[in-house]
C-alpha cells in the first residue's frame, strides 16, 4: 500500500479547516497502519467519522458572518425611494448587530444599484451572486423584480419584495416572496369605495410599466364591476416629468375623478395639477403617498397598506442615524422585511442548518406569521395578507376613512 502523504485539498460543503484535515489524517493512518483487529478498527473509523461530521456540522451551522444583499435604485429618477429603502435595510442590520447578531453571528449587507432599470438589475443580481454568493436579497420596483425572478429560480436565491406590487409577481418565482399585497388587492378595495363615495365616471393616468399597467387594468376591472364607467385612459412613461399635455386631455373629458398609477415624479405632476384650475380629484394606491402635502392634492384619496411605526425610541434612533424628519413608509417596510429575513435565518441556524436560498425560504414559510408594531405579516402563499386603508388628504393629515383586508 502506498504511504499517505498528508495531502487532501478537499472541501466538504464549502468548509475546509485544519481540524478537518487532522481528522482525515487520523482516519487514513488508522486504516493504513493499525493491525487488522476488526473491532478496534471499526471503533477507530467510527470515532474519526463522528468527529469529522461534528466539525463539518458546526462549521455549517455557525458561519463567520451572515451575508445578505439588497438590489435597489440608488441613482436615477427612483433614487429618493431607493435611498429611503436602503436606510430601512441598513437600520435593521445595525440594530441586530448591536444586539450581538443572529446567534452570535454578525450580519453584513451588500447593496447594489439597479438604477431602476431591468437590464442593470440583471447585471447587478449576477454580480452579487457570482462574487458573494448571498442566499437572500431584497428587491424594489416591479420591472426589476420581474427581471430577476427567473434568475432567483435558476440560482435558488430567496428574493424578498417589500414594495413592488404588479400582479405578475404572484407567480414569478417560487423563490420570490412579497411582504406587501399586490396591485389588484388594493384596486378592489379602492374601486368599491370610489363608486360609493367619489363618483361613477373616472379617467385613468398610468405609467407604461408593469406596476402602472396592472394598476390601470385592475382598477378598470373592479370599477366597472362595481357599476363605474371609464371615460378616458392616458399612458405616461417611467422617468417622465412633464405631464401637462396628459393632464389637459384628462381635464377636457371632465371625469368625476382620475385614478393615477405612477411610481415616481409625483411632485412634478402635483405641481402641474396646481397650474390647472378645477382639475378633477385624484385617487391612487400605496405609491401615491408622495402626492400628499401639496395644495393641489387637497381632498385626494389613496389606498395604503396598513403600516405602523416601531416604538418611539427606535424611530428617534432612525431619524438621528440618517438625519431625516420621519421614518417613512418605505424605510419602515424595508426595515420590517429585513427583520423577516433575519428571523428566518435565526430559525435555520438554531436548527443546525446551512443558510441557503431554499432553507431560508422554507423557514420563512414555516414561521408563516411575523408580528411587529409595523405590521402583522401572514404568508398564506408567497404573497402576504395585510389590511388595506383608504386615506383622504385633509390639511396636514391623511385621514383614514375606511379599512378592509384584501384577500389574496
Amino acid at each position: 500500500m502506498e504511504p499517505f502523504n498528508g495531502s487532501f485539498g478537499t472541501e466538504v460543503g464549502g468548509v475546509s479547516s485544519a481540524a478537518e484535515m487532522q481528522v482525515l489524517r487520523i482516519l487514513v493512518r488508522a486504516t493504513c497502519s493499525v493491525h487488522p483487529v476488526e473491532g478496534r478498527m471499526r471503533k477507530l473509523i467510527v470515532t474519526a467519522l463522528t468527529v469529522l461530521l461534528a466539525v463539518i456540522s458546526s462549521a455549517r451551522a455557525q458561519p463567520k458572518e451572515i451575508l445578505l444583499g439588497a438590489l435597489l435604485p440608488l441613482t436615477g429618477p427612483a433614487a429618493p425611494i431607493g435611498i429611503e429603502e436602503q436606510q430601512g435595510v441598513q437600520f435593521a442590520i445595525d440594530q441586530v448587530n448591536a444586539k450581538g447578531g443572529i446567534g452570535g453571528v454578525p450580519v453584513k449587507i451588500l447593496f447594489d444599484d439597479s438604477q431602476g432599470k431591468p437590464d442593470q438589475a440583471v447585471l447587478a443580481f449576477n454580480r452579487m451572486i457570482d462574487l458573494n454568493n448571498v442566499p437572500a436579497l431584497l428587491t424594489a420596483f416591479s420591472s426589476i423584480s420581474l427581471a430577476i425572478a427567473p434568475l432567483a429560480t435558476r440560482r435558488e436565491v430567496l428574493v424578498v419584495n417589500p414594495a413592488a406590487q404588479t400582479d405578475k409577481l404572484e407567480n414569478a418565482s417560487p423563490f420570490l416572496v412579497n411582504t406587501i399585497p399586490l396591485v389588484r388587492q388594493e384596486a378592489s378595495v379602492l374601486a368599491k369605495y370610489a363608486v360609493e363615495h367619489v363618483g361613477k365616471k373616472a379617467a385613468i393616468i398610468y405609467e407604461n410599466a408593469a406596476a402602472g399597467i396592472d394598476g390601470s387594468t385592475d382598477f378598470r376591472k373592479y370599477f366597472q364591476e362595481a357599476g363605474g364607467e371609464i371615460i378616458a385612459e392616458e399612458p405616461v412613461e417611467f422617468g417622465q416629468t412633464n405631464y401637462r399635455s396628459t393632464l389637459l386631455k384628462i381635464a377636457d373629458v371632465n371625469p368625476d375623478f382620475v385614478y393615477i398609477a405612477i411610481t415616481q415624479s409625483h411632485e412634478a405632476m402635483a405641481d402641474q395639477v396646481g397650474q390647472m384650475p378645477n382639475f378633477p380629484k385624484g385617487i391612487g394606491n400605496t405609491f401615491s403617498r408622495p402626492f400628499f402635502g401639496h395644495a393641489s392634492t387637497e381632498g385626494w384619496y389613496q389606498t395604503a397598506i396598513q403600516s405602523g411605526y416601531p416604538d418611539d425610541d427606535t424611530v428617534a434612533a432612525f431619524k438621528k442615524q440618517f438625519n431625516v424628519e420621519d421614518m417613512g413608509f418605505f424605510a419602515r417596510e424595508y426595515f420590517n422585511s429585513t427583520n423577516i429575513i433575519l428571523k428566518a435565518a435565526e430559525k435555520v441556524i438554531s436548527g443546525g442548518g446551512e443558510l441557503t436560498g431554499p432553507s431560508l425560504r422554507d423557514a420563512l414559510l414555516a414561521i408563516r406569521t411575523f408580528e411587529s408594531p409595523i405590521a402583522n405579516v401572514t404568508f398564506e402563499s408567497n404573497t402576504a395578507s395585510r389590511p388595506v386603508e383608504i386615506l383622504q388628504y385633509k390639511g396636514k393629515e391623511r385621514v383614514i376613512v375606511e379599512t378592509a383586508r384584501a384577500a389574496n
